[in-house]
């Protein structure tokens, strides 16, 4: 997706698109004030049926005790203001963000990871949202099948299942549709507007500037780990003025050699930060690899940093998109004297 689209045409394509999901579902006001109640049978809204990344599944109510996998979804449900209805989380990749800092420390954490099947049926859950398909592991019989025959309706982050490109629209397909199934579209309104409003104020700094090109490093030594062309990761920097120099891959993320990274020519390396890795040990990795010492981005020490938790399909995106557009652009952000 270009950034060289106007304003308007974004704003066109995040409020028709969106409303989409909204339209199919009725308007539902009244389901406001249910979210931190008992639900009811006649709850505005309900029932609600959605398809996601190939279940469809029909709620009578909201969902009562959810269970989280992967921080992008609990920090979803946390600021569509659902504290109440965790009955537990899992799997942070770095820090909770502060607003929400507070409502996180009263779910209960029931691994530090994934949790195992019989851990996640402890808790008792009649829902669970994952944000990454690894949430949702056969091999650890967490399958979507397998929670559904225990009774536990479930919902995957739909970066993970979109057939084209991720971006804006899906953002707020994903808000949407999780505000319609506990029925607090109000909310989901409210974050989508606000998600509007932060991406063209960026926009608008970043007239007249040229793309940078960027590289992800994501992680590793004898590959590399970084954003292909599919995933939101690939939009953010879009929207942020660069160009992804591997968005040619058809991937959410892909491993690609050195020797492409060195083709390739980065002007800036965005840096995910999170895990056990610093990211100090990250630039010196990069730094003082002597295959890299032609590459610009290297040369010129040219670095910007994200937290993982900001690069996937969640409520971070717009201030990411400011964040990146700040570090690849900052002379657009210099305060007029």
């Amino acid at each position: 997706m270009s950034r060289s689209r106007s304003r308007g045409a974004l704003r066109a394509l995040v409020s028709a698109a969106l409303l989409l999901p909204l339209a199919a579902c009725g308007t539902g006001g009244d389901g406001e004030g249910k979210a931190s109640g008992g639900a009811t049978a006649k709850t505005a809204g309900f029932p609600y049926t959605v398809e996601n990344c190939g279940v469809r599944t029909t709620f009578k109510a909201p969902p009562e005790r959810v269970v989280t996998m992967n921080q992008h979804a609990t920090e979803i449900m946390l600021a569509l203001g659902l504290k109440d209805r965790l009955a537990g989380t899992a799997y942070l990749d770095d820090k909770v963000l502060p607003q929400y800092e507070k409502d996180y420390k009263s779910v209960k954490v029931l691994a530090k990871e994934y949790p195992s099947y019989e851990t996640l049926l402890g808790a008792n859950p009649d829902f669970v949202y994952g944000g990454y398909a690894s949430a949702f592991d056969k091999g650890e019989g967490r399958e979507r099948s397998a929670l559904e025959k225990s009774g536990i309706r479930t919902r995957l982050n739909i970066e993970y299942c979109t057939p084209g490109k991720t971006g804006v629209q899906q953002l707020g397909q994903e808000l949407r549709e999780v505000g319609a199934t506990f029925g607090v579209r109000d909310r989901a309104e409210a974050l989508v507007k606000k998600a509007e409003a932060t991406i063209d104020a960026t926009e608008d700094k970043l007239k007249g500037t040229a793309p940078a090109s960027v590289f992800v490093y994501d992680s590793g030594d004898s590959a590399v780990h970084t954003a292909g062309g599919k995933g939101i990761g690939n939009e953010i920097i879009s929207l942020a003025g660069g160009r992804n120099v591997f968005a040619d891959t058809a991937k959410t993320w892909t491993d690609v050699s050195w020797e492409q990274i060195v083709e390739r020519k980065p002007e800036i390396i965005v840096i995910y930060d999170y895990g056990g890795t610093p990211v100090e040990a990250k630039k010196k990795r990069l730094l003082d690899d002597p295959a890299l010492q032609d590459v610009p981005a290297v040369k010129n020490k040219r670095f910007a940093v994200l937290p993982l938790s900001s690069a996937v399909l969640g409520v971070r995106v717009p201030d990411a998109v400011r964040s990146l557009a700040g570090q690849l652009h900052p002379d657009a952000f210099k305060q007029p004297r």
